[in-house]
């Protein structure tokens, strides 16, 4: 007969209460214990109904042959008349009892020291004993002894209501988790599908356009490739946040880019353009050399510049500095507004939150979110500053092909 307190090849086959019981990682030194100071040698935890009595850990040097999951006749324990009466059960010597000498259950199991001891759950319900018994008279009644065994009863209550609250937080955290997958795989889907149809209006509208040179019907229909434009952004947001929330990063097309200022020069043109009331000052050094993805960088700096442009105090310029230096590739965008508290440094990146600013919101507020994305998947870096009235943001990357030439020379 095994010690042990669980039975590992049946474990997924016990019942819950029993899993609950086994789920408690002190258990098997209870029953050491309690086993030890008794000298008794069965001692096991067992749930009782009205209609069963089933072992959930058990220390056994008897051979009695009970492991987890292990049932008896219920009318043969005397655990029964624990539950009925909710009172403790303990006996040094049952031919010297008046109350027990002529019991049917120490005779049918062999034994004449015996304690039974109630375990309740904190809401009151009856769980069951902690119980032992041996084939020698043993000193149980002292009060010690009984106190002793109350408190790893109270214990042992108190342990399956931790074990409780933490399965039903981890089936509740799991079943969160498996709904957000599931609500981020439909988002990705949902993304994926739109582009379809947004690529036929914008094919449409390009045609209207050649087809029906209208000056009446221009305006409308650029301010409808204006929407389509809106939304098609939008939608590649939407797609490169569910990219990175379902572990693939953003995707990548490393190449060794050596005329970078003109992918560069067009985002800052075409937001000088998009905002005609906002200065944008930008120094870009020449000849940049870089191995990396050039249309998710021209992303980075379009997010940046647009945050700066809708949190930047109005009528003060946008500066953009491009460069070198030092072994690594930079992107820095400064605008002027309040300085930033750190708390709120500290949310800038997350993924669909806005700080206040002065004008209306047009986005997800994903922006940042997926700067910081880029930034990741390119082995970089983002840093906030504010001081003095102006905020930069920063990006930082190794430049490679820098480590490459100093290795030759």
């Amino acid at each position: 007969m095994s010690n042990d307190v669980s039975s590992p090849d049946t474990s997924a086959e016990l019942p819950s209460y029993v899993r609950e019981v086994q789920a408690i990682g002190s258990v098997g030194q209870i029953l050491d214990t309690i086993a030890a100071l008794t000298g008794l040698g069965f001692v096991a935890i067992a749930h009782v109904t009205g209609h069963s009595w089933t072992t959930c850990a058990v220390r056994d040097r008897m051979g009695l042959g009970l492991h987890p999951g292990d049932g008896l006749d219920v009318n043969t324990t005397m655990c029964q008349e624990v539950r009925a009466s909710g009172e403790l059960i303990v006996v040094d010597d049952v031919a010297e009892s008046t109350l027990y000498r002529h019991h049917p259950t120490p005779a049918m199991y062999g034994f004449r020291s015996y304690f039974s001891v109630p375990i309740f759950r904190t809401d009151g319900a009856y769980f069951g004993t902690l119980c032992g018994l041996d084939p020698q008279p043993m000193l149980l009644s002292n009060p010690a002894t009984v106190s002793t065994l109350q408190l790893f009863a109270d214990l042992i209550s108190k342990q399956l209501e931790s074990e409780r609250v933490h399965a039903k937080a981890r089936s509740e955290l799991l079943s969160e988790r498996e709904t957000s997958e599931l609500r981020e795989q439909f988002i990705a889907v949902l993304g994926h599908d739109l582009r379809t149809p947004l690529g036929a209006i914008q094919q449409g509208l390009e045609l209207l356009r050649l087809k029906h040179p209208d000056p009446h019907a221009f305006p409308v229909l650029q301010r409808m490739q204006r929407s389509v434009g809106r939304m098609s952004a939008l939608v590649d947001d939407v797609v490169d946040f569910t990219r990175g929330r379902m572990g693939g990063g953003i995707a990548l097309d490393m190449r060794h880019e050596s005329a970078l200022a003109a992918p560069f020069g067009q985002v800052i043109d075409e937001l000088r353009e998009l905002h005609p009331d906002v200065a944008i000052v930008s120094r870009m050094q020449p000849a940049i050399t870089l191995l990396c993805d050039a249309a998710r960088l021209s992303q980075l700096l379009s997010n940046l510049l647009k945050n700066a442009i809708v949190h930047g105090d109005a009528g003060t310029p946008v500066t953009v500095i491009i460069g070198c230096a030092g072994g690594r590739f930079s992107i820095a965008v400064s605008n002027h507004g309040a300085d930033l508290a750190p708390e709120l440094v500290a949310q800038l990146f997350k993924p669909f939150w806005r700080a206040p600013s002065r004008g209306p919101h047009e986005g997800l507020g994903l922006g940042l979110y997926i700067v910081a994305e880029i930034a990741r998947s390119h082995g970089g870096v983002m840093d906030v500053r504010s001081q003095d009235g102006v905020v930069t943001f920063t990006f930082s990357m190794p430049d490679h092909s820098h480590a490459a030439m100093r290795a030759l020379v």
